[in-house]
């Protein structure tokens, strides 16, 4: 079997890896327009993200299982084109509810690429170039978080919210078929081994209450899916540790804490930070009236320096600490996220940019380093499972992210259009919103600073 070249590999994962972020970023300048023409309240809005971080949570452990047993490259290729299918065929939507069914569907292409594409890019990268590959594609995540709001915004103003369905939907399935060509090698780490149905099924079952219920704050049924959602995680682990071949093996949490403290740190840093861009959306097009384009090129400040701090804090990490790098851009994040809760509907909007350079530093310099301290704490056989992990703990932080945001609209503003009269209510629920974050990511700052000591040690 032909070798994959690396250097054609990182350009084909990197593909991948521009196309989701950006829909991501992109749909948030969208989500107003959609709410126009469906007349969705704002957490109708919210549940257009809620519905693909749900799908792709739940499904991406099972799926790198599968694709540890049948080829990662062919589930690689085959999320890419379910991706690039199911956007093309939102831009064709007739309801809020069509748009949402069909992001879940996307939500599980996208599964099928997180729980791969990592596994692949350092299973190609040797131990000494892993942090600058992944720096690179890091960095192209930050760039498309970067150009989603610029063309997202501008799409939407000038050819309507199908558009950037469209355009996302297309690309997808040219990234696959182009993916089919350059990818040479199949990677098959568990070839012949059992699939372990019921542990699956246990996992998705308890990850989907833990995570809907996120989504369904402050009902009080959505306390109780969290509670049944913990208690699943809690009976999956202790039925996985009786497995021979365990859909997930757990063991690697308890008997690795490198990788236990650093995927730690990337769901609290996710659940902390993943809902501020759709806030700030919000907050930019409702409170201070700009257009969708021009919100754009505000919250462009943010993706950009992430890309750059990102890029270049991958190859850091491979001369330096890794976890003091991601511990110090934790830091970081918590005091823009403090400063984030005195924002107002009069502040100056030169002081709001600067906060989002603040935040995009810090991202930036959390994100490599602590991917580069997970994949490299596991052994080969474990990057798939190491891989789903961290999908597993951005989209569950994710979905968090959005719960609690999701939580302080509805008691503070409802399922209703947001208008001028309700400006005060938004801001209320922007400042608790954020206040919660910020509290969330000084905890994980302490946290991960443990990961520094370990290493010391």
């Amino acid at each position: 079997m032909k070798e994959t070249n690396k250097n054609s590999a990182l350009f084909v994962l990197c593909m991948a890896s521009f196309l989701v972020p950006f829909m991501g970023s992109a749909i948030n300048l969208t989500l107003p327009e959609m709410a126009r023409v469906f007349a969705l309240g704002a957490v109708s809005q919210s549940w257009i993200a809620a519905s693909y971080l749900i799908a792709t949570a739940i499904l991406q452990a099972p799926f790198a299982r599968l694709a540890d047993m049948y080829g990662r490259k062919r589930f690689f290729i085959s999320g890419l084109a379910v991706f690039g299918i199911t956007n093309l065929l939102c831009g064709f939507a007739q309801s809020g509810a069509w748009i949402i069914a069909l992001r879940a569907l996307s939500g599980a292409g996208s599964a099928m690429m997180f729980g791969t594409s990592m596994a692949i890019l350092v299973s190609v990268f040797p131990q000494n170039e892993r942090g600058k590959a992944i720096g690179v594609n890091t960095s192209v995540v930050y760039f498309a978080l970067a150009s989603g709001p610029f063309f997202g915004g501008m799409l939407t103003q000038h050819l309507g919210w199908h558009s950037i369905f469209f355009l996302v939907g297309i690309l997808g399935i040219i990234a696959a078929t182009f993916a089919s060509f350059i990818l040479k090698k199949e990677w098959i780490e568990a070839r012949g081994e059992h699939f372990d149905l019921a542990g699956s099924v246990i996992y998705a079952a308890g990850l989907f209450c833990l995570v809907f219920g996120f989504s369904e704050l402050p009902d009080i049924y959505a306390y109780m899916l969290i509670i049944a959602g913990i208690a699943g995680i809690v009976i999956f682990a202790k039925y996985e540790l009786r497995q021979k071949q365990p859909m997930f093996d757990v063991r690697i949490f308890s008997g690795n804490k490198t990788f236990s403290l650093s995927s730690l740190s990337a769901l609290i840093n996710y659940a902390c930070t993943f809902g501020v861009a759709f806030l700030m959306s919000l907050y930019l097009q409702y409170v201070r009236g700009f257009e969708p384009q021009q919100a754009g090129f505000i919250l462009i400040a943010q993706a950009l320096v992430q890309c750059v701090v990102s890029f270049y804090g991958g190859r850091l990490s491979d001369k330096y600490n890794p976890s003091l790098l991601a511990t110090c851009g934790m830091a970081m994040l918590t005091v823009g996220l403090v400063a984030l809760v005195f924002v107002s509907a009069t502040t100056p909007l030169v002081w709001i940019v600067l906060l989002l350079v603040l935040f995009g530093f810090g991202f930036g310099l959390f994100s490599s380093p602590n991917a580069n301290v997970i994949m490299s704490s596991v052994d080969k056989r474990f990057y798939g499972q190491a891989s789903a992990t961290m999908g597993t703990m951005r989209l569950t932080g994710q979905a968090f992210s959005m719960g609690v945001a999701t939580m302080a609209l509805s008691l503070f503003v409802g399922n209703k259009l947001i208008t001028s009269d309700l400006h005060d209510d938004f801001m209320l629920s922007f400042r608790v919103t954020f206040i919660i974050f910020a509290v969330l990511c000084a905890a994980g700052t302490y946290t991960s600073s443990f990961r520094v000591k370990h290493r010391s040690s």
